[in-house]
């Protein structure tokens, strides 16, 4: 094994694997091997450094940026429109019918919309934020699935290098999905590549997608693409969006709901 690099050569690449995943938000060892023209090993070690520093989440076979939320923000997250989330969320439910099988995304809005749908009866739930998960668990007529994995402190989510294969197991009625934005040309996206690669695949299985955003979230770009808002089935915030995205929304075949 190599231990005699030219440090000055390590710390030029480790900041230039920093600036690409600013950009990014992930890659590969694969992808920096190339990029760099090193070794796997070496792009290994530079990885696991960066780590330390808490910069950088490791993932089976790459790399994200990380994000980290402190206690503080995550409790203000939960305390900031919390009245316009709770609309919300009512809203969310009764678009739900009983029964339903659901896909639910994590964060503060969908912890609200948790809540709300202990209104409906019967539904079988699928989520990977534990918050939401710990919600339901009291309805003894809902059946609720959460993924094996590593939780994520202050946010509660479960990760890990299967948990999008896992969702992949189910076929849902609806998914209910959560973003940090919604960017002027109708981008959606999150500030986590791991929640993005669960999202689209609950997506992916889901005959119908509901987007639970609050009107702080218009005009607003997450660090990973999502995808477009054009590709969910129903839009729920409390207020409608102007310019850009008011027009994106008209002239698709996403619902728009007041709350």
């Amino acid at each position: 094994m190599r231990t005699d690099e030219n440090p000055k050569k390590k710390t030029l690449r480790q900041q230039e694997v920093m600036s690409f995943l600013e950009k990014s938000g992930y890659a590969s060892v694969e992808e920096l091997t190339q990029r760099f023209a090193v070794t796997s090993q070496t792009i290994r070690r530079d990885i696991g450094e960066l780590a330390q520093t808490g910069r950088v989440r490791r993932h089976h076979g790459g790399v994200a940026l990380a994000s980290p939320i402190d206690a503080h923000t995550y409790r203000q997250r939960r305390v900031d429109r919390a009245s316009a989330k709770r609309r919300i969320a009512r809203r969310v439910a009764e678009l739900v019918p009983d029964g339903a099988s659901v896909f639910l995304d994590t964060g503060s809005t969908c912890e609200a919309v948790a809540e709300a749908l202990c209104e409906r009866t019967g539904l079988r739930v699928v989520t990977y934020g534990l918050r939401a998960a710990v919600t339901l668990i009291d309805r003894t007529d809902f059946t609720v699935a959460v993924p094996g994995g590593f939780v994520q402190n202050v946010a509660g989510s479960v990760m890990g290098e299967d948990i999008a294969e896992f969702i992949r197991r189910f076929r849902f009625d609806v998914a209910i999905i959560a973003v940090s934005g919604i960017a002027e040309d109708g981008g959606m996206g999150d500030d986590d590549q791991n929640e993005v690669s669960i999202v689209r695949a609950a997506i992916g299985q889901a005959r119908s997608t509901l987007l639970a955003s609050d009107s702080s979230k218009f005009y607003r770009t997450a660090l990973v693409h999502l995808g477009p808002v054009t590709e969910v089935s129903d839009l729920v915030t409390d207020a409608a969006p102007q310019g850009a995205l008011q027009q994106i929304l008209a002239s698709s075949e996403v619902r728009l709901h007041i709350a």
